[in-house]
């Protein structure tokens, strides 16, 4: 029996810590593991063999600074984690193993006026499909990551107003596809996701403090400190579209004026180009045009860098993030947004706070999302399971 610092209690406390690193990073040297965990190299060795032997982590040969070392990393057949990513037009699903390796992943349309009922039918079955296909034990399921282009109330679980998806307003996502699918599911908005899929797997890896500024239907910034995405006391951290840059401006969705949304934002600045360019203009088509060499979207694309970058050296002043990755469709523009935007940190943001700035663009493109959700699954699951043994439970109840 074990009992608050006892030697197994400290020796089970010491097994948590390695297997959470290891499967928050998706592998990690044994060096890496003992600067992550406070532990000595003399424990993590210990542990990690232990682990080994239970066939809870795998060791590979690796090297790091030119040096010989071992890769360490969850087992494949661990468990299984799924993403959903749940935009204006799209529904992509991915399927990964504790590994951080991506199995499966598709995307289809989706209506903008569908339900969230409707929606969530069609994640389910996706889900189901993409789990059929890999040939997965659905029993090894263990959570569900799952994106959504709203505010998430951190109390409540309740998505809050969205002009994205209207029909969805209200309604508590994780526990709607929790009961379809009969699996612990959790939820946040897509640019804190964004946020943590480029932190895992993209442009943010290596640095514990970023923003992922995501420009589409709205503007929303996923904020990054020391590792952690913040959400704020009711979830609404990183708004940054509804910074006020013109007091006597458009009128927002939110009520105000000015605000840098009505700036920026796709439904804001593509009636700009309806007079010359017709209409069915997207973001993407105009990115495009502009890296052509269209004058009249090379100049909307370079005022749309300027005013992020207004909301920019504000997140700079305020936070001091380490790097800032610009995410959707507005990164294939490459420099013609990210000298605008340079441009505007560098005239509204403090010297130094603008001096120890990285603006890169989004690796993932339109996956970030999806990838965070699985992210947010594999940060969400307890070590319990693992150390354990597969414990009994419920089939899920996927279709």
């Amino acid at each position: 029996m074990e009992t608050p610092g006892s030697q197994s209690s400290l020796h089970r406390a010491n097994l948590e810590r390695v297997v959470r690193a290891v499967r928050l990073s998706g592998s990690l040297t044994q060096a890496e593991i003992a600067r992550t965990t406070g532990l000595s190299a003399a424990t993590v060795s210990n542990i990690v063999r232990e682990l080994k032997e239970s066939g809870t982590v795998e060791v590979t040969p690796t090297s790091a600074g030119g040096r010989r070392a071992r890769s360490v990393s969850l087992s494949g057949d661990a468990g299984i984690v799924i993403g959903v990513d749940f935009g204006h037009t799209h529904l992509r699903v991915a399927v990964g193993n504790l590994a951080h390796q991506i199995l499966a992943e598709e995307a289809e349309p989706l209506d903008v006026d569908a339900s969230a009922e409707q929606g969530f039918d069609r994640a389910e079955l996706l889900v189901g499909r993409l789990l059929d296909a890999t040939g997965v034990d659905r029993a090894k399921v263990a959570g569900v990551g799952l994106g959504v282009p709203g505010p998430i109330d951190v109390a409540s679980g309740m998505l809050g107003s969205t002009s994205i998806l209207p029909g969805w307003s209200g309604t508590q996502p994780a526990l709607a596809l929790s009961e379809r699918i009969g699996v612990p599911v959790a939820v946040d908005n897509d640019a804190n996701l964004g946020a943590l899929g480029e932190l895992v797997w993209g442009s943010g890896r290596g640095v514990r403090d970023l923003a992922y500024i995501k420009v589409a239907g709205g503007v929303g910034a996923g904020l990054v400190i020391d590792g952690q995405i913040y959400r704020g006391p009711g979830g609404t951290a990183g708004e940054i579209g509804h910074i006020t840059l013109d007091e006597s401006g458009p009128v927002c969705r939110c009520g105000n004026r000015g605000c840098l949304e009505t700036f920026t934002a796709a439904r804001y600045v593509l009636p700009l180009l309806e007079p010359t360019h017709g209409t069915g203009l997207t973001m993407e088509k105009v990115v495009g045009l502009a890296k052509e060499g269209d004058p009249g979207c090379r100049r909307v694309v370079a005022d749309v860098g300027r005013y992020i970058g207004s909301g920019v050296a504000s997140l700079c002043n305020l936070l001091n993030p380490s790097r800032v990755v610009l995410g959707g469709d507005l990164a294939e523009a490459g420099e013609l947004v990210l000298g605008p935007i340079r441009t505007s940190v560098g005239r509204y943001a403090i010297p130094s706070a603008a001096r120890q700035l990285e603006l890169v663009p989004g690796s993932l493109g339109g996956r970030a999302e999806v990838l965070g959700a699985l992210a947010l699954a594999l940060r969400e699951m307890g070590d319990s399971t693992l150390l354990d043994g597969a414990a009994p439970q419920p089939t899920p109840a996927f279709i």
